[in-house]
């Protein structure tokens, strides 16, 4: 049992002003795994009033000082990095082996990616006869999600940190552990008191004092698009300046000279990533209708090698969900599916055997789906794909843009000329083009609804600066 009593507020571990706690429950089990506060609204006010305390001097902290700062917490991170893959595989069910190399890997290489980045950005230029500056945004309130708990945390809080601004974070209460040994790690690399504050709650509570506070000038926020709807409209009121990495419904496009074989099993592998929890989820694979019989047959032959099991076990593929909700959730959209008319070609809403306990739910293909059903238009956030025939390039590409998202896709050809013309044809922020690779240090965000701004590498830094304009004379 993990029992965390106290908040991170200027530079020391405080005592909530609430009693309150809030349960976080093993992904494996359903277990109680421990307990964290439930932040109030007064404790916000208290982080708020340390980061704002914090910031001038932080801001007028040379680059050189601030890039220490960030290497010291990418190494403090990597002395703990088995801790953070074991805590993080219990808190949102990624498989352990998955969960060191994600969920703890990459924000280690975030902060460190950071760190050098400030060595060679130019923070001031010279246009004309002005002096081009950019400065801090200042007082940042950084709202993340469950999913990939502190890669989220660290693609904001790392930037953040590496502009000059000081942070106020509130993670997700469904795997809020990891953040608290963040904040053990900041201690100890001795950052000055106030620069970074750690307040846990719930979202109507903690969350919501946190955008409407006046004190804080800057929202980064990641999470569902309902929320982020509500973050921007809260925000308005003070007219800060919002980020928002939200929802995806990703289309896979397989064009009919592409690999097919290959182009499937990268489309399942990228659907069920962390089951299905990845907001650039590939959930939509569109096929030519002519090849749809073989793409389906290799689809489901696929998902067979996704194994659920327990994921501290070193061969499991596929985890549970992160919670009892989210399971529900997923389970339900297959029923939904089902009752819309798409063919169930594997798996289901009915619960895996012999699996006790914990928030499984069987991979999961759809095929014959149209793309106007629910389970090609919302985002479901479990390991469920959908297999959309198309009858040419143009209706593969309408299909594809047929979605209030545009965070991630694919497009996979035996022509890499011709995949990118049509990845540049897709309203998305993020196209793998034949499986290409992750990009830390490539920006990551999306189009229409799936948010604004953008995270990771020197474009998730510029998020967090102000242009600001000295006229000279002569």
């Amino acid at each position: 049992m993990i029992l965390r009593d106290k908040l991170f507020i200027n530079g020391q571990w405080a005592s909530p002003s609430s009693r309150e706690s809030i349960d976080v429950h093993n992904a494996g089990t359903g277990e109680v795994m421990g307990k964290v506060p439930a932040g109030t609204e007064k404790d916000i006010e208290a982080a708020v009033a340390a980061a704002r305390a914090a910031f001038d001097g932080w801001s007028a902290t040379p680059a050189a000082k601030r890039a220490e700062y960030l290497q010291k917490i990418s190494d403090g991170l990597k002395a703990r990095a088995a801790e953070l893959g074991s805590t993080i595989a219990q808190e949102v069910g990624m498989p352990i082996k998955l969960a060191g190399r994600i969920q703890a890997g990459l924000p280690i290489a975030n902060f460190a990616n950071y760190s050098k980045l400030l060595n060679d950005y130019k923070f001031e230029e010279r246009v004309g006869n002005s002096l081009v500056v950019r400065e801090s945004v200042g007082v940042v309130g950084a709202i993340t999600p469950w999913n990939y708990p502190l890669h989220q945390i660290a693609l904001k809080v790392a930037p953040a940190l590496a502009a000059g601004c000081t942070v106020v974070l509130k993670p997700s209460e469904v795997a809020p552990f990891n953040a608290f040994i963040l904040a053990e790690v900041v201690e100890a690399a001795g950052l000055p008191k106030g620069v970074f504050n750690l307040v846990t709650g719930f979202g109507p509570a903690a969350g919501e004092a946190l955008v409407k506070h006046p004190q804080v000038d800057m929202i980064s926020f990641t999470g569902s698009t309902r929320a982020g709807k509500r973050i921007s409209e809260v925000a308005a009121q003070t007219v800060k300046r919002v980020a928002l990495e939200l929802g995806g419904k990703s289309a896979s496009v397989i064009l009919e000279d592409a690999d097919l074989a290959a182009a499937v099993k990268g489309t399942v592998n990228g659907c069920y990533l962390n089951s299905g929890q990845t907001c650039t989820a590939l959930t939509r694979m569109l096929v030519p209708a002519s090849k749809y019989e073989e793409a389906a047959k290799l689809a489901v032959e696929t998902a067979k090698g996704f194994t659920l099991g327990d994921p501290m076990s070193e061969t499991t593929r596929l985890g549970p969900l992160s919670s009892q909700m989210q399971m529900d959730r997923v389970r339900d959209y297959i029923k939904k599916g089902i009752a819309e008319g798409a063919e169930l070609l594997a798996g289901g809403a009915d619960k895996p055997e012999g699996l006790l306990g914990g928030y499984f739910v069987k991979p999961t293909i759809f095929g014959k789906v149209k793309n106007s059903m629910a389970i090609a238009q919302e985002e479901i956030f479990g390991p469920v794909l959908s297999i959309i025939p198309y009858q040419d390039e143009e209706e593969a590409v309408r299909i594809a843009n047929d979605s209030p998202y545009g965070l991630a896709g694919a497009v996979w050809s035996g022509d890499d000329a011709r995949a990118q013309k049509v990845a540049r044809r897709i309203r998305a922020g993020q196209i793998d083009i034949n499986g290409g690779a992750f990009n830390m240090s490539a920006p990551f965000g999306g189009f229409k609804q799936s948010g604004h701004g953008r995270e990771a590498g020197v474009y998730g830094l510029e998020e967090f600066l102000e242009y600001k304009s000295m006229q000279l004379k002569g």
